[in-house]
This record gives structure tokens, sequence and C-alpha cells, in this order.
């Protein structure tokens, strides 16, 4: 019997537990930049859930609002959040522990969960209406491109394309593989990045061009009054969130960057492995965060240049509509198929990643309340199944009863905001109880997290002095 001198491990099984570190799973990391090239796609599945509902809703209608004054904060928003992902993943990579498990260290508990596991069952249902406000965006995409019985926006085509949108997203997650889920989404934000980044550079050379006097404003950094609500929502929403963060462990795990560093054996050759398997890691934050960055500029200054001059701002169910302008006004009255079919593409793409991730994490919530047994592949895998079929209807419910999906995004985004302080603390935490120092000397690294955490307290602080009237003007 014949064996192999190369010194690579073979693949693990098909039914192996992608969140179990076993020795025979571990293999050393590609040494080039094309070799981590094609090891990327958990930050593709988070650029795909990122650009979505902040980017295409909250951006735009902040654009729509305040013109080019924000634009500082977009490339604020989208900046100084990814460090802190990056910390997070990190802990997880070299623990093999998912972010939710982590974060029960963070005392004090309260019962068999920490606070802040506790915080995020509290934003998770704030989230629930964003979801249901992705559907329902989704949903009037397609009830103005194909109305079914009383009208495009009537409350019965609305109401069974959201369940057509709904069907759909479980539908396409049966499997429950994550390579389903990468496979997806990689469409998804090509498509999103092509179009949207497209028809920002156009701008310049129509009617509604923007110059170098308006994106002078732009970095201005001051806040317009009547704009601060939707500020404060898009920061939370825009670039990587606190759920987007939590999410991406997850995602890391199941991609294999933890089960291929193999477990704390306490050797040189482990830390290499490591070492390479994080540079990877790092590599897929940096083209996630180029895309969300680009694409998120670009929603923004679309509504600021072609919405914004008009008086147009996206609202109620009438946001599609509204958002459609920032095509037809550009390119003429055929484009409303094109901005249609983007939104659907757009929008569609975030109910997957969502209907993937959240049944996760909410059965990794389970197990740690004793419901499930997490480390039990078939209980967790029926769990998830289970969940997938029941979480993206009950979104659904929230938006034929809110009926506002601009409203309904807002409302997570400010949730998300809030779980964000909360995420800032817990990295601290883990960096220093579950990172060796060998992995947090680079000193360049820890300066940026340090800014990242001081503009995310900053910003937090100031939401909570102005929702009680203490900032100034207020």
């Amino acid at each position: 019997m014949s064996t192999t001198t190369t010194g690579a491990v073979p693949p693990a099984p098909a039914q192996a537990d992608p969140y179990a570190l076993r020795a025979e799973d571990a293999r050393p990391a590609p040494e080039t930049f094309r070799g981590r090239l094609r090891r990327l796609g958990p930050g593709l599945i988070l650029s795909a859930a990122v650009v979505g509902s902040g980017e295409l809703i909250t951006t735009t209608s902040l654009g729509a609002r305040a013109g080019f004054a924000l634009l500082w904060l977009v490339i604020i928003s989208t900046a100084v959040k990814v460090w802190v992902q990056m910390e997070l993943a990190r802990w997880t990579i070299l623990t093999g522990r998912p972010a939710l498990d982590g974060f029960r260290d963070i005392g004090p508990r309260i019962g068999r969960l920490s606070w802040i596991n506790w915080l995020w069952i509290g934003m998770d249902f704030a989230k629930m209406f964003q979801r249901g406000g992705i559907i329902g965006g989704t949903a009037a995409a397609c009830s103005i491109l194909l109305p079914i019985h009383g009208g495009s926006l009537s409350v019965t085509s609305l109401t069974i394309w959201a369940v057509i949108v709904t069907a759909g997203a479980v539908l396409i997650l049966q499997t429950g593989k994550y390579h389903v889920v990468e496979r997806v989404e990689v469409i998804g934000i090509t498509l999103k990045t092509v179009i949207t980044v497209g028809l920002a550079l156009a701008l310049p050379l129509t009617a509604f061009g923007y110059g170098s006097a308006d994106l002078a404003e732009g970095l201005s950094f001051q806040i317009p009054a009547g704009t601060v609500g939707i500020a404060l929502a898009m920061f939370g929403i825009t670039g990587v969130g606190a759920d987007e963060m939590t999410t991406y462990t997850y995602w890391c795990l199941e991609k294999g960057y933890a089960r291929w560093t193999g477990p704390d054996d306490g050797t040189e050759e482990r830390a290499r492995r490591a070492e390479g398997w994080l540079k990877v890691m790092r590599l897929d934050v940096g083209v996630s965060w180029l895309i969300c960055t680009l694409c998120t500029l670009s929603f923004y200054t679309i509504g600021a240049s072609v919405l914004h001059p008009q008086g147009l701002v996206p609202e109620g169910n009438d946001m599609i509509t509204t958002l459609s302008h920032m095509y037809t006004d550009v390119l003429g009255p055929w484009a409303q198929y094109l901005f249609l079919a983007g939104a659907i593409a757009v929008l569609f793409s975030v109910t997957v990643a969502s209907s993937a991730s959240v049944p996760r994490l909410w059965t990794n919530t389970l197990g740690l309340l004793g419901v499930v047994d997490w480390h039990d592949v078939r209980s967790r895998t029926r769990t998830i199944r289970v969940l997938t079929w029941c979480l993206p209807p009950v979104w659904m419910c929230f938006f034929l009863w809110v009926q506002s999906p601009v409203l309904m995004v807002q409302i997570g985004g400010i949730g998300g905001g809030i779980f964000l302080l909360a995420v800032v603390i817990a990295v601290w935490r883990l960096r220093y109880t579950g990172v060796p120092p060998r992995f947090r000397a680079n000193p360049w690294l820890t300066a940026a997290l340090v800014i990242s955490s001081a503009a995310i307290v900053c910003l937090g602080v100031y939401a909570v002095l102005d929702t009680l009237g203490l900032t100034p003007g207020a």
C-alpha cells in the first residue's frame, strides 16, 4: 500500500464535521497570492449579504436626503469596522470556535448565556424587520416587473410575490451545503458590482454628473439637520455590521480555515499553518471590503446625484419606483427593466444569505442553551434545516404587517449599531484570552483595531446622546 510523500494531507471526508478540529484534516496554506485567491469564499458571501439592504435602500436614501454632505460617513462606515471583523475571525481560526460561543465567555452571565448573547437575541428580533424589508423590496421589484392581479403595488400582488421570493430562498438552501451558498452569492455579488459601479462612473457623462466641488462638500465632516437618524442607521448597516462579523466566523469554519489549521498541539508546524491560513483570511476580508466600499460609494453617489436634486426620497412601498429614477432619469425609460433586474438580484441574494446564516446562529444559540446538541452533526444539520424553513416566512410576515421596507431596514440598522458596541468589547476580551501573543504582535494591525474600536464607540455614544436629546442642536 503506497503512501504520499508530498506532506499534503488528503481532504476530509464529505461527511466530516466542519466545526470539529482534527489533526488528520490539517493542511498547509497556499504560499502564493494566486493560491490564496483560490481559497477565498467567506468574504464573498459576506459581501453579497452586506451589499443589499443597507446600500440599495439606506445608503441611497441618505444620499437622496443629504446630497453629497455625508459622503465622508460612508467612507468611514465601510473602513473602520473591517478591523474588528478581522480580529474576531482570527480568534475563530485559532480556536475553532464560532463567535456566539466565544461571546458566552464574556461575563457577566445571565443563566446559560452571556449578556452579549442575550443582546444578540434582542438585536436579531430587530433584524427581523430588516430582513422582512428586504423581502418586501424584492417583492415590490418583482411586482412592478410582473404585476399579479390588482396592480403592481397592490396588496395581492405584493403578497403573492413575497411568498414566491421567500419560498425561492428556502428551496435554494435545502441542501444546507456551504458550497451552494458560496456559488449563489458569488454570482450575485459579481452582478451587483458591475452594474452599480458602472452606473456611478458613467454619471459625469450625463445631466446628473458630479464634480470636484460635490466631492469636497462630501468630505467636510458635517451632518446636515434632519439626517442624524438615518445616518446612524446607515453606519450600523453599511459596511460590515455586527451580525455580519458574527456570521463571518461561521463561514470561515465551514470553508475550512480553522479545520485546515488543525488543533493547537503547541508545535511550530501548527503555528506556521495558522499564520498561512490567517493570511488567506486577511486577503478574503480585504477583497470583501473593497467590493463593499465600491458598491456603497456608488449607491450613495447615485442617490446624491440623481435623487437629491429632484427631491426624490425612497419611502414606503413606493421605494422601488423612486429608486428606479436612478436609472430611468439617466438612461431613459427602458432602463427601468435594467434597474428592476438589478434590484431583484441585489435584494434576493441578501435574502438567500440571511436564510443561510441566521439559522446557523440560532442553532448555535439553542446549543448554548442546551436545547439541541450543537456538536452532534445530525442534530445540528436537522435544526438548521428546520429553521431555514421557519424563519424566512416569519420575516415575510413582518413585511406584510409593516409594509414599509425603508423603515424596516432602518430599524434593523439601529439594532445592529447597538450590538456593534458589544462586539467591540468582546473582541478585545477574546484577543487577550484566546489569541497567543505571537499572533497579535503586528503593531499596524493593533493600531488599526484601536482606531476602528474608538470610531465605533464614539459614534455609538453620539447615537445614545442624540436619542436622549443631549447633542448640540438636538
